[in-house]
C-alpha cells in the first residue's frame, strides 16, 4: 500500500493538532511527515524537501503573511488543499482545477471528501493547468486585505509604535476610544470602533459589544450571565463589566473555537 506523504503548513498549534488528529484516523495510508508554521520555515522547507511529499494541507493566513508568498518563492509541484476560514467564489475555482479548500472549523467529512478527491486527481491521465493557480492565488490575494500590523499611540510628547498582537482591548467613551495593552498600559488610539473593526484581522478581534473589542489572546473565560447573556473576563481586567448579549453569545462562542 503506498503511503500518501502530507506536510501540514498551519501555524496556530491547536488547529494543527486537530487537523493532524483526524489526517491519522482517516486511514492508514497516510503519514504526515512534517509540520510548518511559517512562510519562511516553509519556503527553506520546500526548496531543501522537493520529492519528501505527495501532499499539502496549508492554511492560507500564516503568522508571517499569506502562504501564497510561499509559492512566489519556491515551486509546489504537489497537490494543495487549502485550510481556510474564507468561503468566497474565488476559492471554488481550486475544486475545478484538482485543488481543493476545508474551512475551518474541520468538518472530517468534508477532509475524507478532499482526500478522495486527491487520489483521484493522481490517477488522472490529464493533469490540472499548474498556471491556473497562480492566476487564482492572485484572484484570491487580492480579496484578503491585509489588516493592521501596528498602531501608533501618544505618549507624552512622543509617537510610539504598537503592535497590534499585543493589544488587549479597545474601548470606547465619550467619543474617545482608548485601547489597553497585554501588559496593562493605556493609551488613546485616533479612531473610531467602527474603523478598527474593519482594520482589526476578525479571526483574533472581535467587537463583542458597543464599547470594546476584544482580543481573544486576553480572554479569561466567560461566564453566564442573566438572560441568556455572558460575562466575560480578560486580562487586563477594565473598570466596568464586559456583557455579551443573548444575541452575540452565538458568535463569541464561534470566534472563540474557530
Amino acid at each position: 500500500m503506498t503511503v500518501i506523504r502530507i506536510v501540514v503548513v498551519e501555524d496556530e498549534a491547536a488547529t494543527a493538532r486537530s487537523l493532524i488528529h483526524i489526517l491519522n484516523e482517516s486511514g492508514d495510508n497516510l503519514a504526515v511527515v512534517k509540520t510548518l508554521s511559517s512562510v519562511s520555515g516553509a519556503v527553506t522547507w520546500f526548496n531543501g524537501n522537493p520529492d519528501s511529499y505527495d501532499l499539502i494541507f496549508m492554511d492560507i493566513r500564516l503568522a508571517d503573511g499569506l502562504s501564497f508568498d510561499i509559492f512566489i518563492q519556491t515551486a509546489i509541484s504537489r497537490p494543495v488543499i487549502f485550510v481556510t476560514a474564507f468561503n468566497d467564489y474565488a476559492i471554488t475555482a481550486f475544486k475545478n482545477n484538482g485543488i481543493d479548500y476545508i474551512l475551518k472549523p474541520f468538518d472530517p467529512d468534508e477532509i475524507s471528501v478532499a482526500l478522495e478527491k486527491y487520489k483521484k486527481w493522481t490517477g488522472c491521465a490529464e493533469k490540472p493547468d499548474a498556471s491556473l493557480l497562480t492566476e487564482l492565488l492572485a484572484q484570491l490575494g487580492n480579496l484578503t486585505k491585509p489588516y493592521k500590523k501596528s498602531f501608533l499611540v501618544h505618549y507624552r510628547d512622543k509617537l510610539i509604535p504598537l503592535e497590534t498582537a499585543k493589544i488587549a482591548w479597545f474601548y470606547t467613551a465619550n467619543e474617545v476610544v482608548h485601547l489597553r495593552t497585554l501588559d496593562d498600559k493605556q493609551y488613546v488610539v485616533e479612531s473610531t470602533m467602527e474603523q478598527l473593526e474593519q482594520q482589526l484581522d476578525p479571526m483574533l478581534f472581535l467587537r463583542v459589544s458597543r464599547q470594546f473589542i476584544l482580543n481573544r489572546n486576553a480572554v479569561i473565560e466567560a461566564e453566564f450571565y442573566f438572560n441568556g447573556r455572558l460575562l466575560v473576563k480578560v486580562k487586563p481586567q477594565p473598570d466596568e463589566h464586559i456583557i455579551i448579549s443573548k444575541a452575540k453569545t452565538a458568535e463569541f462562542k464561534k470566534w472563540m473555537t474557530s
